[in-house]
């Protein structure tokens, strides 16, 4: 295929700080000069959507109005639907309202952001519904979580190869193709434990590097070292709900007592998928004791 002739990527390195989980690096280095409307745009739903990484709904719903582009629409209703249960119908509503204008629908951030938040309902058929036509590497990335998450590892194995054909070094293939490995297993969590392990080397250590590293070190037993990841990526930030529950993983797996990052993780996330599943224990356990009391 032809190169094509284009410009700078102005925001290479601020999407990739995005990805790679450094988000505070990512609001902190925006401020870039001579961008198009469009990139501007970008930048800015990158910004915000690094602030609700970083658990700030509030400053996003607050700073983006009612006349800001259809992008940051989208991105204000990702914060007004993560910011609470309550939140969470008019947000989903308001989603539908803007999918369904033909005018705007086919937006790719729009189709992220209804992706994202429908995953974070499992409902994976409504979410490819918007992502699977694909059309940027962040859908591309996206299908291949929901395929993962519905234990699909061959749809994401196809999608995977059209990133490669794409590009086969973009930040968003590699990462997809170490949460691939780590979902077929064996001894392709190697090769996950090595993407990881080039990115600590390449980039900004981050809490989402070290837990990638930490997950393929407990696939391999290595639990020790698995435990000294989780703990520096813990200094990193000390609320990730991934570190936590990985850490909770971890502690049972080496004898220790994980109730300390359990009831962190049920303070700020009590929707977290480890959280419920440790209710749904303790109900049967209850119930199986009462059975013979």
């Amino acid at each position: 295929m032809a190169a094509v002739a284009a410009g700078p990527d102005h925001l290479f390195n601020l999407r990739n700080n995005f990805y790679l989980g450094a988000y505070q690096a990512a609001i902190n280095n925006s401020e870039l000069p001579n961008l198009s409307p469009d990139d501007a745009v970008e930048r800015d739903c990158l910004v915000f959507r690094s602030y609700i990484a970083l658990g700030s709904y509030q400053l996003v719903i607050n700073e983006i109005d009612a006349s800001a582009a259809t992008p940051l629409q989208a991105v204000k209703l990702l914060a007004l639907y993560l910011s609470g249960p309550d939140y969470r119908e008019s947000a989903i509503s308001s989603l539908k309202e803007l999918l369904a204008d033909p005018g705007i629908g086919n937006n790719s951030i729009l189709r992220l952001i209804a992706g994202t938040v429908f995953m974070h309902e499992q409902d994976y058929n409504e979410a490819l519904k918007h992502t699977n036509a694909g059309g940027a590497m962040e859908l591309n990335a996206l299908n291949i979580q929901i395929f993962l998450k519905m234990h699909r590892s061959d749809y994401a194995e196809r999608q995977l190869r059209i990133m490669q054909q794409v590009d086969e070094d973009h930040t968003l293939t590699q990462l997809a193709n170490a949460w691939l490995n780590l979902a077929v297993g064996g001894s392709k969590i190697q090769e996950a434990y090595l993407i990881f392990q080039d990115f600590s080397e390449k980039s900004q250590v981050t809490s989402l590097i070290l837990n990638g590293k930490a997950v393929c070190c407990m696939h391999m037993g290595n639990f020790d070292e698995a435990e000294s990841l989780l703990v520096e990526a813990l200094t990193k930030d000390a609320k990730d709900p991934e570190t936590l529950a990985n850490l909770v993983v971890c502690y049972l797996h080496l004898g220790k007592s994980p109730s300390r990052f359990l009831s962190q993780l049920k303070l700020g996330h009590p929707d977290h998928m480890l959280v419920k599943r440790a209710a749904d224990a303790e109900e049967g356990f209850d119930r199986a004791i009462q059975s013979v009391a």
